[in-house]
């Protein structure tokens, strides 16, 4: 007698009624926007950012031509400023030099170095 005989084997068989069915096919979400409307949207943003690159550009020429405009009006105020601002620092110019050349005898204080009657401005500006 053999030693296998005595044994008893039990062997692992599916349960009653089978396994259930793998499932076995692809499962794929929607797609999607199809090509088409891919194309639309990106030629309607375009748009769109065309349209605001237009209205960006109206406004920066406009400030252009504000800022351009407040500049020639401004001119003329600017330069009476400069010309008072000039005329004051010539004054105190002209002060200190009859107060530093006061005992020099034959000194004219404020006479310009050039011989010319034609307004020469100063080349330095003595702060």
């Amino acid at each position: 007698m053999c030693v296998h005989d005595t044994v008893t084997y039990k062997q692992d068989l599916p349960p009653q009624g089978g396994y259930a069915p793998i499932r076995y096919k692809r499962n794929l979400p929607a797609r999607g926007p199809s090509g088409v409307m891919l194309m639309l949207s990106a030629v309607g943003i375009t748009a769109f950012g065309f349209w605001r690159l237009g209205l960006g550009n109206v406004e920066r020429r406009e400030l252009a031509r504000e800022r351009a405009w407040s500049r020639i009006y401004l001119a003329p105020l600017l330069l009476a400023e400069a010309d008072r601002d000039a005329y004051r620092r010539d004054r105190a110019s002209e002060l200190r030099e009859k107060k530093l050349m006061k005992d020099v005898p034959g000194w004219e204080a404020g006479k310009s170095v050039y011989n010319s009657k034609r307004y020469t401005p100063s080349s330095f500006v003595v702060m």
